[in-house]
């Protein structure tokens, strides 16, 4: 029997939760940036590596910090039903990378990563 598990997910999985934060942030922060730079393709293609990100990453976590993921990935999930509407309209494009960059924000603290001594 063939196993579901992406070479991906085994690659992302061996990381700590905190790194597996710290990559989700980044990737929401990646959607600022593609979004001001009109990089269409790579906003496409970051949305769905950041659901499954928060997919391999929420059962292992706090409850409370997992129900604040999968609002990330439902609001993830939305912005592809209307993407092409998003898209089209400079304004909704620029809202959807100020929202992106709070959840990155977010995400980030709840990492911990910045809080970690360096050595």
């Amino acid at each position: 029997m063939k196993s579901n598990t992406s070479e991906e997910q085994i690659y992302f999985q061996r990381d700590n939760i905190s790194l597996r934060l710290g990559h989700i942030a980044s990737n929401l922060a990646r959607l600022r940036t593609f979004c001001h730079n009109n990089y269409e393709k790579g906003v496409l293609g970051i949305i769905a590596q950041t659901k499954d990100f928060i997919e391999w990453t929420a059962a292992e976590i706090e409850p409370e910090l997992a129900e604040e993921l999968v609002n990330i990935q439902v609001q993830l999930a939305l912005w592809e039903r209307t993407w092409d509407n998003i898209w089209s309209n400079d304004k909704k494009r620029g809202e959807l990378a100020i929202t992106a960059e709070t959840y990155s924000e977010r995400v980030l603290d709840m990492s911990g990563l910045l809080l970690e001594p360096t050595t």
